[in-house]
């Protein structure tokens, strides 16, 4: 049986670079090599694409040469340069591994859908929809899902914040792993609280801190077809969710505890898978994703946000939640390819 041929693409200009090469070392472990033959293309933090070994801790050192996808249809592939010399290298499928901007925002799909390479994960207009927070909460609410009660800032904007909505958290509209996100607790905060946002994005939510239990479902799987793994839940000992920001997340987070399968009784927990589902729908998502919510005491469902490509790592909620429902990683890759191509 010939094998799979897959690109890997890891790195990225965005703040997520990090997150993103050790989901791509987790990827790179768990492979069937039996399988697949993976190509490994890391894109540095000033945008240069690179063929390498493996995506390592120290990729950017070892041997490696300039490649790119080509949206040559004729192609199907990657333009690799060797000694002089431009070689076309058929690729079969992509596995776009790249979290935050430029990953999970519709550019990489664009360039992929040019290719007419099959890749996984959400498309163009899914992924630049999840991407910003504010499109997700109108078009989730417009389908009938709660979304905490915001309001959208741009550079030149006045924040108008009645002293009785505090607590709020202020967040840029399109980032992820809560970079620029800060939990402000009065109007004395509120400036470098946007100030912080806007290192990251033009375009800054304050949003309503809604008071319940974080959850999140992984959901796999195209259109009628879904399949979900078991509801996680977060316990903070204080501040907010920032594994990814943590020093050592591998070792365990600084102020959250994750249970999976989350302590609930198991109606709640089908409730927020059938709430998962019906906001993946709801934003087109293909393949993958995962919808993070929040339980409030009085048993209401409120949409926090979309992953669209959630991390990997050996300390992702995604897998976890997966190998929670039975699903292994080289299982979930196998129907991640199966779905790219059936697209």
């Amino acid at each position: 049986m010939n094998k799979i041929k897959i690109a890997i693409l890891f790195g990225g200009c965005s703040e997520e670079h990090d997150v993103s090469v050790k989901s791509a070392q987790e990827i790179a472990k768990h492979i069937d090599k039996t399988k697949y033959d993976p190509v490994y293309i890391g894109i540095t933090r000033s945008g240069s694409w690179l063929i390498c070994e493996s995506p390592c801790p120290e990729w950017e050192a070892g041997e490696c040469h300039p490649a790119v996808i080509s949206p040559d249809r004729r192609i199907h592939g990657l333009l690799s340069m060797q000694n002089n010399a431009c070689l076309p290298v058929y690729i079969d499928v992509v596995f776009p591994v790249l979290h935050g901007r430029f990953g999970e925002d519709g550019s990489i799909q664009g360039l992929l859908e040019l290719s007419g390479i099959p890749y996984i994960g959400c498309g163009i207009a899914s992924s630049a929809l999840c991407m910003d927070k504010s499109l997700t909460y109108l078009l989730a609410s417009h389908a009938g899902i709660a979304v905490p009660a915001f309001q959208i800032l741009h550079p030149e904007d006045t924040p108008e914040i009645d002293i009785s909505s505090y607590p709020v958290f202020v967040k840029p509209a399109r980032s992820g792993s809560s970079f620029g996100v800060s939990k402000v607790h009065n109007k004395d905060e509120l400036d470098t609280a946007v100030k912080a946002a806007l290192a990251y994005d033009n375009k800054v939510l304050i949003e309503e801190a809604i008071s319940g239990i974080e959850t999140g479902c992984a959901v796999l799987g195209n259109d009628a077809f879904l399949t979900t793994g078991e509801i996680d839940s977060i316990t903070l000992s204080h501040g907010f969710f920032r594994i990814h920001q943590e020093g050592s997340p591998e070792n365990g987070s600084e102020n959250a505890t994750f249970t999976v399968p989350a302590n609930l009784p198991s109606k709640k927990q089908e409730e927020l898978k059938e709430t998962a589902k019906k906001v993946y729908r709801a934003l087109g998502c293909k393949g993958l994703a995962r919808i993070d919510m929040f339980l409030k005491e009085d048993g209401g469902i409120v949409l926090n946000e979309i992953n669209t490509l959630p991390g990997f790592t050996s300390y992702s909620r995604y897998p976890r939640m997966m190998n929670a429902a039975g699903m292994t990683i080289p299982q979930i890759l196998d129907r991640l390819v199966l779905l790219a191509e059936r697209r």
